[in-house]
């Protein structure tokens, strides 16, 4: 079946419009402790999966005399995105677009604190139909996004389509752990902390039970990497942090 991950809301089965329903709801419910429930939960580790990511990019402000243009999909509160320009300077193009209007709020009121809001355009949208031109951008960038959108052999298409040629993609996600005795260590501490640091933190156990559940369904390394494949991607290859807690997928579009 193509797009198995459709109908599934962490292990409930729900159709296609339903899953997109929830997962509004889930980020509605979780946008103002996001930031503080990922510190918790990663011990700040994601911190550090997000800054090699953004080594890996090598951001810059322009190519020649354009600006490039960066664009962060379900980027909502702004990590990736600022990171970014941090490296890259005020003279890049930075797109932030999310399905979510109150993560794209969190992303705004960060931004202003910087003093960097009108450095971004900020966009609502959802992976599967950008309201982005063909061929427009030049980096394309999902941290943590893509195992909650519905269908996912749509969202590589639309990144393959508004990428430029010569465009480049990056997924940062969790993924498979390798390491047959640590995968049986993370699965419990997913399973028990993670759901009750989100009712302590957040008030909201459902939300991260689900996220934790979503992790499972999300394909592993190899198969994400042959679906980057088969939506036209050269080069599509990716890399472990920390054994596999999470991945980072790369593409080339031709």
């Amino acid at each position: 079946m193509k797009n198995p991950e459709s109908i599934w809301f962490g292990e409930t089965k729900v159709t296609p419009d339903e899953k997109t329903e929830k997962v509004v709801g889930v980020f509605d419910s979780v946008a103002r402790r996001y930031d503080l429930m990922n510190d918790l939960m990663s011990g700040g580790i994601h911190r550090v999966w997000k800054d090699r990511l953004v080594r890996m990019i090598r951001p810059r402000a322009k190519v020649g005399e354009r600006p490039m243009h960066y664009l962060d999909v379900a980027g909502g509160t702004g990590d990736i995105a600022f990171r970014i320009r941090e490296k890259a300077g005020p003279g890049a193009r930075i797109t932030l677009c999310d399905l979510n209007d109150n993560m794209l709020s969190v992303g705004r009121d960060r931004a202003l604190d910087r003093g960097w809001l009108d450095d971004f355009q900020w966009v609502t949208g959802n992976a599967e139909s950008l309201p982005v031109p063909d061929s427009s951008v030049d980096v394309y960038t999902i941290a943590f996004g893509l195992r909650n959108v519905t269908h996912i052999d749509t969202a590589l298409a639309e990144a393959y389509r508004v990428l430029r040629p010569g465009g480049r993609f990056y997924c940062l996600e969790f993924s498979r752990v390798e390491p047959e005795g640590l995968a049986r260590l993370y699965s419990l501490y997913s399973d028990t902390v993670i759901p009750r640091l989100g009712q302590v933190i957040a008030n909201d156990t459902e939300s991260y039970r689900y996220l934790v559940e979503s992790i499972r369904k999300f394909p592993s390394q190899r198969q994400l990497q042959l679906r980057l494949q088969k939506a036209g991607f050269k080069r599509a290859e990716y890399s472990n942090f920390s054994a596999g807690i999470v991945a980072v997928h790369r593409g080339l579009k031709a």
